[in-house]
């Protein structure tokens, strides 16, 4: 109950369910009293155009991807495994005739690539599926599909196939690394849900290195929004993948906190 719950109520308080929510209220009011729906509409159209803003979108962004970056000259330290969270493929359903990677798909890929790079011996690949959305294949099969496909050896991939969600990844983990005597590992998701799972990940003592992925935000990133007075205007604009964006970036934050609330972190 606790997984659905953390599912749906989110979706009222983040840009676009708020905004809804605003104008539903707005109009309501506007029945009786037009005068004062202005209020809530005003501040509805206030939260769409704020956070479909390229500005607000790359900053809060920013505010997360760049917690665990490491400098350009620092490389990452072997460690005894990977640990690769979900998130990031889809299950070969009809039309579907294989398994399919996500924006976050990235994780994979470079889960991979620090193994080719002999950064680890072992990949630890942790997620399940939410039974409600159909599919009972869990996404760490997926993952491992995957990452057999682009050269890893089947032998390398441990499963873990229950968690569904960030706390349950750290948790089960946890089992196999004791199982394994595993101490430490390199951690590897998208950056902007990085914080989140070092939090996550230390509350339950296991000794990581974050390896982030996926990013968005990169360092010429802010010399384009500006680039030109062309770039400026549109960039000041609404955009709905800005909003898209926002609304990821906020829903971390609301993760942290919720997390900070259950004592997860």
């Amino acid at each position: 109950m606790f997984l659905f719950f953390s599912k749906l109520l989110p979706l009222f308080v983040y840009p676009l369910g708020l905004a809804s929510i605003l104008l539903l209220v707005g109009l309501i009011i506007a029945w009786k009293r037009p005068y004062f729906a202005l209020f809530p509409m005003g501040i509805a159209l206030g939260v769409l155009l704020i956070f479909s803003n390229a500005w607000v979108s790359s900053g809060l962004t920013q505010s997360l991807e760049w917690q665990h970056i490491s400098n350009e000259n620092e490389k990452l330290p072997e460690a005894e495994a990977i640990i690769l969270l979900g998130g990031s493929t889809q299950a070969p359903i009809p039309p579907r005739n294989t398994v399919e990677i996500t924006g976050a798909g990235d994780r994979v890929l470079y889960a991979a690539h620090l193994y080719k790079q002999g950064k680890a011996p072992l990949i630890i690949a942790t997620g399940g599926r939410i039974s409600w959305l159909g599919n009972d294949t869990p996404e760490a099969t997926n993952m491992k599909q995957l990452l057999v496909e682009i050269g890893v050896p089947a032998s390398a991939v441990i499963e873990e196939p229950q968690a569904l969600n960030t706390h349950d990844n750290a948790v089960y983990t946890q089992e196999i690394l004791e199982e394994k005597g595993i101490k430490q590992c390199l951690l590897v998701t998208s950056a902007s849900h990085m914080p989140r799972s070092v939090l996550t990940f230390k509350k339950q003592e296991i000794d990581i290195i974050p390896a982030p992925t996926d990013f968005s935000i990169t360092r010429q990133h802010w010399q384009q929004l500006q680039s030109t007075p062309q770039a400026t205007l549109l960039n000041s604009l609404p955009d709905a993948d800005h909003l898209e964006q926002s609304t990821r970036v906020l829903k971390e934050y609301l993760g942290i906190f919720v997390y900070w609330l259950r004592g997860w972190i």
